[in-house]
Protein backbone atom coordinates (compact mmCIF):
# COMPACT_ATOMS: atom_id res chain seq x y z
CA UNK A 1 0.00 0.00 0.00
CA UNK A 2 2.78 2.42 0.95
CA UNK A 3 4.57 1.54 -2.29
CA UNK A 4 1.46 2.38 -4.29
CA UNK A 5 1.08 5.73 -2.53
CA UNK A 6 4.74 6.61 -3.08
CA UNK A 7 4.52 5.61 -6.76
CA UNK A 8 1.30 7.60 -7.15
CA UNK A 9 2.93 10.68 -5.62
CA UNK A 10 6.16 10.47 -7.61
CA UNK A 11 4.37 9.95 -10.92
CA UNK A 12 2.25 13.05 -10.25
CA UNK A 13 5.21 15.32 -10.83
CA UNK A 14 6.04 18.72 -9.34
CA UNK A 15 2.44 19.83 -8.81
CA UNK A 16 2.00 17.17 -6.15
CA UNK A 17 4.18 19.17 -3.74
CA UNK A 18 1.97 22.30 -3.43
CA UNK A 19 -1.12 20.07 -3.22
CA UNK A 20 0.57 18.13 -0.40
CA UNK A 21 1.25 21.46 1.33
CA UNK A 22 -2.46 22.28 1.04
CA UNK A 23 -3.26 18.93 2.68
CA UNK A 24 -0.95 19.66 5.63
CA UNK A 25 -2.37 23.15 6.15
CA UNK A 26 -5.93 21.87 5.75
CA UNK A 27 -5.42 19.03 8.24
CA UNK A 28 -3.90 21.44 10.76
CA UNK A 29 -6.88 23.78 10.41
CA UNK A 30 -9.39 20.94 10.74
CA UNK A 31 -7.77 19.68 13.95
CA UNK A 32 -7.41 23.17 15.46
CA UNK A 33 -10.96 24.28 14.64
CA UNK A 34 -12.47 20.97 15.77
CA UNK A 35 -10.73 21.20 19.16
CA UNK A 36 -11.80 24.81 19.69
CA UNK A 37 -15.36 24.56 18.34
CA UNK A 38 -16.30 21.12 19.67
CA UNK A 39 -14.46 21.03 22.99
CA UNK A 40 -13.62 24.62 24.00
CA UNK A 41 -16.34 27.00 22.76
CA UNK A 42 -19.26 24.58 22.56
CA UNK A 43 -21.79 23.92 25.33
CA UNK A 44 -25.33 22.60 25.65
CA UNK A 45 -26.92 26.01 25.37
CA UNK A 46 -30.47 24.92 26.09
CA UNK A 47 -29.59 23.11 29.33
CA UNK A 48 -27.22 25.87 30.42
CA UNK A 49 -29.78 28.62 29.90
CA UNK A 50 -32.48 26.63 31.68
CA UNK A 51 -30.28 26.67 34.80
CA UNK A 52 -29.47 30.37 34.35
CA UNK A 53 -33.16 31.19 34.02
CA UNK A 54 -34.00 29.37 37.25
CA UNK A 55 -31.28 31.23 39.12
CA UNK A 56 -32.27 34.63 37.72
CA UNK A 57 -35.92 34.03 38.55
CA UNK A 58 -34.83 33.08 42.09
CA UNK A 59 -32.88 36.36 42.18
CA UNK A 60 -29.66 34.42 42.69
CA UNK A 61 -27.34 36.32 40.35
CA UNK A 62 -24.15 35.33 42.18
CA UNK A 63 -24.82 31.62 41.69
CA UNK A 64 -25.65 32.27 38.04
CA UNK A 65 -22.25 33.95 37.61
CA UNK A 66 -20.58 30.99 39.35
CA UNK A 67 -22.33 28.67 36.91
CA UNK A 68 -20.80 30.68 34.05
CA UNK A 69 -17.39 30.43 35.70
CA UNK A 70 -17.73 26.64 35.70
CA UNK A 71 -17.26 26.72 31.91
CA UNK A 72 -14.80 29.61 31.52
CA UNK A 73 -13.66 28.75 27.98
CA UNK A 74 -17.12 28.23 26.44
CA UNK A 75 -18.45 31.06 24.28
CA UNK A 76 -22.04 31.35 25.56
CA UNK A 77 -21.18 31.49 29.31
CA UNK A 78 -18.69 34.30 28.63
CA UNK A 79 -21.40 36.43 27.03
CA UNK A 80 -24.03 35.55 29.62
CA UNK A 81 -21.62 36.32 32.45
CA UNK A 82 -21.01 39.80 31.03
CA UNK A 83 -24.75 40.50 31.14
CA UNK A 84 -25.15 39.03 34.63
CA UNK A 85 -22.31 41.20 35.93
CA UNK A 86 -24.43 44.25 35.02
CA UNK A 87 -27.69 42.76 36.30
CA UNK A 88 -28.36 45.70 38.62
CA UNK A 89 -27.13 48.48 36.31
CA UNK A 90 -30.16 49.02 34.08
CA UNK A 91 -31.29 47.57 30.74
CA UNK A 92 -29.05 49.75 28.57
CA UNK A 93 -25.97 48.77 30.55
CA UNK A 94 -26.93 45.09 30.36
CA UNK A 95 -27.47 45.36 26.60
CA UNK A 96 -24.14 47.10 26.06
CA UNK A 97 -22.29 44.47 28.12
CA UNK A 98 -23.87 41.61 26.17
CA UNK A 99 -23.12 43.28 22.85
CA UNK A 100 -19.53 44.02 23.81
CA UNK A 101 -18.93 40.44 24.97
CA UNK A 102 -20.51 39.08 21.78
CA UNK A 103 -18.31 41.29 19.60
CA UNK A 104 -15.27 39.99 21.46
CA UNK A 105 -16.05 36.27 21.30
CA UNK A 106 -17.76 35.87 17.89
CA UNK A 107 -14.65 36.58 15.76
CA UNK A 108 -12.78 33.91 17.75
CA UNK A 109 -15.56 31.40 17.07
CA UNK A 110 -15.79 32.23 13.35
CA UNK A 111 -12.13 32.70 12.43
CA UNK A 112 -10.30 30.36 10.05
CA UNK A 113 -13.24 28.02 9.35
CA UNK A 114 -13.83 29.56 5.91
CA UNK A 115 -10.14 29.08 5.08
CA UNK A 116 -10.88 25.38 4.59
CA UNK A 117 -13.04 26.21 1.59
CA UNK A 118 -10.22 28.31 0.12
CA UNK A 119 -7.70 25.50 0.66
CA UNK A 120 -10.03 23.02 -1.05
CA UNK A 121 -10.39 25.36 -4.04
CA UNK A 122 -6.62 25.90 -4.29
CA UNK A 123 -5.95 22.14 -4.13
CA UNK A 124 -8.52 21.51 -6.88
CA UNK A 125 -7.10 24.28 -9.08
CA UNK A 126 -3.54 23.02 -8.61
CA UNK A 127 -4.72 19.54 -9.58
CA UNK A 128 -6.34 20.90 -12.74
CA UNK A 129 -3.26 22.97 -13.53
CA UNK A 130 -1.13 19.85 -13.20
CA UNK A 131 -3.54 18.06 -15.53
CA UNK A 132 -3.27 20.81 -18.15
CA UNK A 133 0.55 20.81 -18.04
CA UNK A 134 0.58 17.02 -18.23
CA UNK A 135 -1.65 17.02 -21.31
CA UNK A 136 0.37 19.81 -22.97
CA UNK A 137 3.56 17.83 -22.49
CA UNK A 138 1.84 14.65 -23.70
CA UNK A 139 0.87 16.33 -26.99
CA UNK A 140 4.37 17.75 -27.33
CA UNK A 141 5.79 14.26 -26.91
CA UNK A 142 3.55 12.99 -29.70
CA UNK A 143 4.87 15.72 -32.01
CA UNK A 144 8.55 15.81 -31.17
CA UNK A 145 9.65 12.63 -29.39
CA UNK A 146 11.33 9.77 -31.17
CA UNK A 147 9.01 6.93 -32.13
CA UNK A 148 10.52 4.51 -29.59
CA UNK A 149 10.11 7.08 -26.78
CA UNK A 150 6.57 8.22 -27.52
CA UNK A 151 4.72 5.51 -25.59
CA UNK A 152 6.88 5.93 -22.50
CA UNK A 153 6.66 9.73 -22.48
CA UNK A 154 2.93 9.66 -23.19
CA UNK A 155 2.35 7.33 -20.23
CA UNK A 156 4.52 9.56 -18.02
CA UNK A 157 2.65 12.77 -18.85
CA UNK A 158 -0.78 11.16 -18.67
CA UNK A 159 0.17 9.92 -15.18
CA UNK A 160 0.98 13.51 -14.23
CA UNK A 161 -2.35 14.68 -15.64
CA UNK A 162 -4.46 12.07 -13.87
CA UNK A 163 -2.56 11.88 -10.56
CA UNK A 164 -2.55 15.62 -9.94
CA UNK A 165 -6.31 15.83 -10.52
CA UNK A 166 -6.92 12.84 -8.27
CA UNK A 167 -4.66 14.18 -5.51
CA UNK A 168 -6.28 17.62 -5.70
CA UNK A 169 -9.70 16.04 -5.19
CA UNK A 170 -8.40 13.76 -2.42
CA UNK A 171 -7.32 16.89 -0.53
CA UNK A 172 -10.32 19.06 -1.45
CA UNK A 173 -13.15 16.68 -0.55
CA UNK A 174 -12.21 16.19 3.15
CA UNK A 175 -11.56 19.94 3.47
CA UNK A 176 -15.01 20.77 2.08
CA UNK A 177 -16.64 18.10 4.26
CA UNK A 178 -14.90 19.47 7.36
CA UNK A 179 -15.84 23.01 6.33
CA UNK A 180 -19.51 22.04 6.17
CA UNK A 181 -19.43 20.33 9.58
CA UNK A 182 -17.42 23.06 11.30
CA UNK A 183 -19.57 25.73 9.65
CA UNK A 184 -22.67 24.05 11.12
CA UNK A 185 -21.03 23.95 14.55
CA UNK A 186 -19.97 27.60 14.26
CA UNK A 187 -23.50 28.63 13.29
CA UNK A 188 -24.94 26.71 16.26
CA UNK A 189 -22.67 28.54 18.71
CA UNK A 190 -23.34 31.95 17.11
CA UNK A 191 -27.11 31.38 17.00
CA UNK A 192 -27.14 30.34 20.67
CA UNK A 193 -25.21 33.46 21.67
CA UNK A 194 -27.62 35.71 19.77
CA UNK A 195 -30.76 33.95 20.99
CA UNK A 196 -29.86 33.49 24.64
CA UNK A 197 -28.21 36.88 25.13
CA UNK A 198 -31.47 38.49 23.96
CA UNK A 199 -33.48 36.26 26.31
CA UNK A 200 -31.16 37.12 29.20
CA UNK A 201 -31.55 40.83 28.51
CA UNK A 202 -35.34 40.48 28.68
CA UNK A 203 -35.12 38.38 31.87
CA UNK A 204 -32.88 40.86 33.64
CA UNK A 205 -34.97 43.82 32.47
CA UNK A 206 -38.10 42.12 33.80
CA UNK A 207 -36.29 41.45 37.08
CA UNK A 208 -35.30 45.11 37.42
CA UNK A 209 -38.83 46.22 36.61
CA UNK A 210 -40.27 43.86 39.25
CA UNK A 211 -37.83 45.14 41.86
CA UNK A 212 -38.66 48.78 41.11
CA UNK A 213 -42.40 48.09 41.59
CA UNK A 214 -41.95 46.64 45.07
Amino acid sequence: MMGFIADFYIKGGEFMHPIALCSVVGLGLIIERFIFLFFKYNINGKAFMAQIQKLVMANNIDRAIKLCNAAPAAALPKVIKAGLARANKGRESISNALEEASLEILPKVQKRTNNLSAIANVATMLGLLGTIFGLINAFRALDSAAAEDKAKMLAQYISIALNTTAFGLIVAIPCLTAHAFLGFLTKKIVDEIEEYSTKLEHMLAHRLKSQSQR
